[in-house]
């Protein structure tokens, strides 16, 4: 039992809540656009997602664990990794079985809608998997994807992929929808890698707070908040979205004073960590109420 339980901790439990938040905007979506979906098929994608990011989770601390990352950073409640196999360095092996054996998973989930839609979602699903096996290795060591590939895996993947699964057909609305957490958790990350820059450096990473400083990344950190309200926004006017999604703009009472805080403490560590928890409520609360806007809309 202790042994499953450092093996949980791999996986980040803690932060697969943003997994759910993500798929039920694609549920969303399929709603408005095609009435009634599948509820099995709901949990049959939910699942496959929450495999994919446990996968995604178990080899980034693997790798950082081998690349000796996990013993020069200091750890945060949302950077740093989870410190379990610092803490139980036998156990590196069974980590990444668990990130291969949840990369099968997804790979099964997806191969059974495959069966289900049609080739049409391989595409989508190579990508996934892709961006799953290589965000660690490669990803993090070229600032422009590493800023993008966190949101285009829980973004345009996961909820295009979801309305899909559930539809058997891409849509402009989904695709609009998306970009709200394509924007959200692309800005997740990099507010996560503030604490962990020099650390990062150190190992050959290079993402932006590296590259151009903490400071200048917080402005692109403002810029992809503002993008993806402003896409809730663009979807209405367009008649992509209905305008109950609208309600997905609340959660600017909590972009506006992240946003501040990123920039005021960027350089000051111990202070802006409030800000990263606030960045984590901003990830599940919007898209959870664009979501319900268009479940509203759909009823």
């Amino acid at each position: 039992m202790s042994n499953l339980r450092y093996l949980l901790g791999t996986a980040r439990v803690p932060f697969l809540i943003l997994t759910p938040a993500c798929v039920v905007l694609g549920v969303g979506t399929a709603v408005w656009t095609s009435g009634a979906v599948s509820a099995l098929h709901v949990i049959v994608v939910l699942f496959g997602a929450m495999c994919s990011h446990v996968s995604v989770n178990a080899f980034n601390e693997y790798m950082d664990f081998k690349s000796g990352l996990d013993h020069r950073t200091e750890r945060t409640p949302f950077s740093g990794g989870s410190g379990t196999l610092p803490a139980r360095p036998e156990l590196a092996r069974q980590a990444l079985g668990v990130a291969v054996i949840s990369l099968i998973i997804t790979a099964l989930v997806g191969v059974y809608f495959l069966w289900v839609r049609g080739w049409a979602l391989l595409p989508l699903g190579l990508l996934g998997l892709f961006v799953v096996v290589s965000y660690t290795p490669w990803f993090t060591r070229h600032p422009f994807f590493c800023l993008i590939a966190p949101g285009l895996g829980f973004g345009p993947l996961m909820v295009m992929g979801t309305d899909f699964a559930l539809t058997g057909d891409y849509t402009w609305t989904a695709f609009i929808a998306s970009l709200v957490p394509f924007f959200l958790v692309s800005d997740l990350l990099l507010l996560n890698q503030f604490p962990d820059a020099e650390p990062d450096r150190s190992v050959g990473r290079r993402h932006y707070p590296i590259t151009v400083g903490r400071r200048r990344s917080s402005l692109i950190y403002g810029g992809f908040s503002a993008l993806a309200h402003l896409s809730v926004v663009l979807g209405v006017a367009l008649g992509l979205l209905p305008r109950a999604v609208l309600i997905g703009l609340a959660g600017l009472a909590l972009v506006v004073p992240t946003a501040l805080g990123a920039y005021r403490y960027a350089e000051d560590i111990e202070k802006l960590v409030p800000y990263l928890g606030l960045n984590v409520a901003i990830n599940i609360l919007t898209p959870v109420l664009v979501a319900v806007g268009l479940f509203l809309a759909g009823v």
